[in-house]
């Protein structure tokens, strides 16, 4: 099981979110078993970036594949209690708190 590190940056937005949909995708056309979104250079989150998300984590399911998140803000982590997408979304306080999980679910399965 391997798993692919996706880094935006900036705004997430309806047009950024579509980069970042298009990424997952190929990153899963190649063989990722799991996604981590890595949000450290994420600034801000509007709405139509909040929708987008959710409908890339339907997609990732879907395929039966894995999307988590790390390294939230404080505002877009507020964003997300708001809005219970932290019951959704698999959210890591940064990468090595997903990789050492990564590395205990790996070490279980087999």
């Amino acid at each position: 099981m391997n798993y692919v590190t996706i880094k935006p940056s900036g705004l997430l937005d309806k047009s950024s979110t579509n980069d970042i949909r298009q990424d997952v995708s190929d990153e899963i056309a190649e063989g990722a078993e799991a996604i981590l979104l890595d949000f450290q250079e994420v600034s801000f989150m509007n709405s139509s970036g909040i929708g987008a998300l959710v409908a890339l984590l339907k997609e990732v399911k879907a395929k039966q594949k894995t999307l988590a998140i790390c390294s939230l803000n404080a505002q877009i982590s507020m964003i997300f209690e708001l809005t219970k997408m932290n019951d959704l979304f698999a959210i890591y306080q940064d990468l090595n708190a997903f990789e050492q999980q990564y590395a205990a679910t790996l070490a279980a399965s087999r």
